[in-house]
């Protein structure tokens, strides 16, 4: 090997530092320092803090979902702390997840590290940080792992977008729709105008 082409190497191998590789230890070892993480390409992403905003609508929705998986015993629903684990070593955590019962079978109860794959819904409620290429990355992930459905919900504009494949919006809901658990939350219905519902105190 000419010492030219050696040099070459060596410089390529200073320049590429190892990524980290994430255990699942070291993932749950985070600090609990009030932001949310998820693990993307061997990369920890810090997703920030979401707004007040972000937090009444996920709140909202997850009040109207629990009743019905719960009365139905459907599976479980879960918040945004929760991370699943995709089939290419990425975590990804929605805002708001179910998980459907048919997927659990043999648990007594959930596990303290992640559940594979994504969640058969997967709810992504918006924040201005997030960018259009982020969330599509985050539908095929989705997707690819199990989901059967996903919304993206926009606080601002008061839409909500059902997805039934990453490859385009099943439809846009406005607020004189209504949106529909289908066949993966059968029975779940809310009017979306009580997403963005004003404050009345």
């Amino acid at each position: 090997m000419s010492t030219l082409m050696q040099s070459s190497i060596e410089d390529l191998a200073i320049a590429a530092p190892e990524k980290k590789v994430w255990t699942d230890e070291a993932f749950m070892a985070l600090p609990n320092d009030g932001h949310r993480y998820e693990i993307v390409n061997g990369e920890l992403i810090d997703m920030g803090n979401s707004g007040a905003s972000h937090g009444y609508i996920a709140i909202i929705l997850s009040s109207a979902l629990f009743p019905v998986v719960m009365s139905k015993k459907l599976g479980a629903l879960l918040d945004s702390s929760t991370a699943f684990k995709m089939k290419n070593g990425n975590k990804r955590s929605p805002d708001i997840s179910f998980f459907a019962r048919e997927r659990l079978q043999g648990m007594t109860q959930l596990p303290t590290g992640f559940l594979e794959g994504a969640p058969d819904l997967a709810v992504e409620v918006l924040s201005p940080g997030n960018t259009v290429e982020e969330i599509h990355e985050k539908l095929v992930e989705y997707f690819e792992n199990g989901a059967r459905l996903a919304w993206v919900i926009h606080p601002t504009e008061n839409y909500v977008l059902v997805y039934r494949s990453a490859v385009e919006p099943d439809r846009l809901l406005k607020s004189t729709d209504s949106l529909d658990g289908e066949d993966v939350i059968p029975g779940f219905t809310l009017p979306v105008a009580d997403l963005f519902q004003k404050l009345s105190f």
